[in-house]
């Protein structure tokens, strides 16, 4: 992960200990993580129509922000069907910290907590 203290220090300032954030940015993080939770600790046997929403709502986040080139896009749409391939879940660190990173990035161009 590229930008794993601005990650770290996002997550303290929005994600909350329970439920969801009452931020974008946090959401993002949140969803993320708990995306990476289901896969890599259980498989993705408790999968359902929530960790599908969470995929796509940070896929949609980002892919439609009109932030990233073609290139991030691709990527950022990749990983998301990486996620969303329940049968096979998405055991690596790596399309989990690639989507961290942009929303790093997607957070760094916003004027603040939206």
């Amino acid at each position: 992960m590229r930008h794993f203290a601005e990650a770290q220090r996002l997550w303290q300032a929005y994600v909350p200990a329970n439920g969801p954030a009452e931020t974008v940015q946090g959401e993002l993080l949140r969803c993320v993580e708990k995306l990476r939770d289901e896969a890599q600790r259980n498989g993705n046997v408790n999968w359902g129509a929530g960790h599908s929403e969470m995929a796509c709502f940070v896929r949609d986040t980002l892919v439609e922000s009109g932030l990233f080139g073609a290139d991030a896009r691709r990527e950022i749409q990749s990983d998301a069907a990486q996620l969303l391939d329940v049968e096979h879940p998405a055991t690596s660190d790596e399309p989990y910290d690639r989507l961290t990173d942009r929303i790093v990035e997607w957070s760094r161009a916003q004027p603040g907590p939206p």
